[in-house]
């Protein structure tokens, strides 16, 4: 499926757990960020084949989260399996905005999406850095939307 960036969506495969739902059985909402979270981590290491721990804990990059914007539209119940895909929005020269959703995988029923702005920072510093040379190369490599507006800013 194609991104917002015009390029592939980063997809994963999500089984609904009890531990994910509330006493009325379905997900309890701040599950949802907990799911998403790790879908980013997922992109950084198998998607962009960067290394999320090497980011984090070797090259010592954070990616905190600085804006996040959620819609919910449907439940999700414990037992569902779903989808969870990422696309990026825009990158920035020190921020990265996702586009992130939960769906039904064979209807495309959307639950929840969110949009979601992580900043690279350093963990040493706190403070914003460039995003770092290989992850920009591995995002413009997937979404040549992207990378047709960065080369025009550039020419």
């Amino acid at each position: 499926m194609s991104g917002e960036g015009g390029g592939v969506e980063f997809q994963r495969p999500r089984l609904i757990r009890f531990s994910d739902c509330d006493p009325a059985g379905i997900v309890f909402y701040p599950q949802y960020f907990v799911m998403l979270n790790g879908l980013v981590e997922d992109w950084v290491s198998d998607g962009l084949g960067v290394g999320y721990h090497a980011l984090i804990g070797e090259r010592r990059v954070g990616l905190p989260t600085v804006k996040l914007d959620a819609d919910f539209r449907a439940v999700s119940r414990m037992g569902d399996r779903v989808m969870l895909g990422l696309s990026v929005a825009q990158l920035g020269s020190r921020s990265i905005t996702l586009s992130l959703r939960c769906f039904e995988p064979t209807s495309g029923e959307v639950r929840m999406q969110v949009r979601q702005v992580l900043v690279t920072t350093s963990l040493d510093t706190h403070r914003a850095i460039a995003v770092p040379d290989d992850m920009r190369a591995a995002i413009l490599r997937d979404a040549p939307a992207l990378a047709a507006a960065e080369a025009a800013v550039k020419a």
